[in-house]
């Protein structure tokens, strides 16, 4: 099967632009003819498979993901037929990108394809995970109730990663204010008062002559400064798509102080919640391991949870290799095992999932409450060093009188 761009005439005379799918041009021909479309231009469709999409669709918030979904799990549980949601989709959509994409969809099942299969073709939009939750439903006939909990799992996950970004941005906003502060201190204020000081001829303290060679580097050399800032951006992002690197980065994640524990169970909670989802959508363990493992996006965990995959596989507990490793908690593991013994793997996966939001929740609101003394502190030493580095060379200035 291939896929056709066409541009045609319907009955009510509008124009529309799409897609179709068919084995050639003369069968797409006939499926536009038989929906009595008058035909403007038809050619092949390339480029919609591997990497091209990311050219094409990228740009999608996952708040756009959250509301598509909430709204076509709406219109299919009120009985609206598949493709006449869609368009409406199409309408009510405020992201142009994703409406394009929304369309194309309408128009590939109005032209007999599957949904999954239509959503398959854009992983840069729609996720493995998202893909075969949505194809479980089609397979048992129930996809007004996999969409219904996509949806729900999708808006705790969005929710659960906005209260995270929250309480990042009040540090990161103040940090990068004193950055800069301290920079534009450096290169226009220190040096006028720099001059005054090498006026004197008096011996000058370390702070003092640390903070003069700081100023006079940045104040000659900023350009280099600032490719080293680029240099430096670049080359983590670099490290971190090498699989060595992100091995590392990954590792020294789980064991930083304070943050570790909070990393800990956002992963694990991502974990649970999508093998979860995945096993009440009618997704096998097995299959549902391998796609949770890319949703995880850590490599310590993606290596635990591909390793359990092969011991289910070989008919082993699902718990037996969580029960070896220091970064999954023993309460996982042991209610992993009594939830596939007493066949409620899911149920059970929904209890540890809820237990560890709840736990992050708390997690969050203490670092907040942290943050705000910690963040004084640091103001604290820096302003203190910067203005001991001035203020002692001019108090030696004012003694020698």
């Amino acid at each position: 099967m291939a896929l056709f761009k066409y541009k045609a005439v319907n009955k009510e005379k509008r124009v529309l632009q799409g897609l179709v799918e068919a084995n050639d041009l003369k069968a797409a021909e006939a499926i536009l003819k038989e929906k009595e479309y008058a035909i403007i231009s038809l050619k092949a469709k390339s480029g919609l498979g591997g990497k091209g999409l990311s050219l094409s669709f990228g740009g999608i918030k996952p708040k756009d993901m959250v509301v598509f979904s909430r709204q076509f799990s709406v219109l299919i549980s009120a009985g609206v037929a598949l493709v006449q949601a869609l368009q409406l989709l199409v309408e009510q959509t405020a992201n142009p990108k994703l409406k394009q994409i929304v369309a194309e969809i309408a128009e590939e099942i109005d032209g007999g394809a599957r949904l999954s299969d239509s959503l398959a073709k854009r992983p840069d939009v729609f996720t493995n995970f998202y893909v075969n939750v949505i194809r479980s439903g089609e397979s048992s006939g129930k996809l007004d109730e996999v969409l219904n909990y996509l949806a729900d799992e999708l808006e705790k996950d969005y929710d659960l990663t906005s209260k995270i970004k929250g309480a990042m941005i009040y540090p990161a906003f103040v940090l990068c204010g004193l950055g800069g502060v301290g920079v534009v201190m450096m290169v226009f204020v220190v040096p006028k008062l720099t001059d005054v000081m090498a006026e004197t001829g008096g011996e000058l303290p370390m702070a003092t002559k640390i903070m003069i060679a700081v100023s006079g580097f940045l104040t000659v050399y900023w350009w280099m400064a600032l490719i080293m800032l680029v240099g430096l951006a670049v080359g983590f992002k670099f490290v971190r798509k090498v699989p060595a690197g992100k091995a590392i980065f990954d590792s020294v994640l789980l064991k930083l102080p304070v943050f570790g524990k909070l990393f800990q169970r956002i992963f694990l909670v991502r974990f649970t919640r999508s093998l979860q989802t995945l096993l009440v959508g009618g997704v096998n363990i097995s299959k549902g391991l391998s796609i949770s493992a890319e949703i995880v996006s850590n490599d310590v965990y993606q290596k635990l949870i591909l390793a359990t995959k092969k011991e289910v596989e070989d008919g082993n507990s699902i718990s037996s290799v969580f029960l070896e490793s220091k970064q999954v908690p023993i309460m996982v593991s042991q209610m992993m095992s009594i939830g596939e013994k007493t066949g409620r793997l899911d149920v059970i996966l929904m209890r540890i999932t809820d237990f560890y939001t709840r736990e992050i929740n708390n997690i969050v609101a203490n670092l907040m409450t942290l943050m705000e003394p910690i963040i004084m502190v640091v103001l604290g030493i820096g302003v203190g060093m910067m203005v001991a580095a001035i203020i002692m060379p001019m108090y030696n200035m004012a003694s020698q009188f």
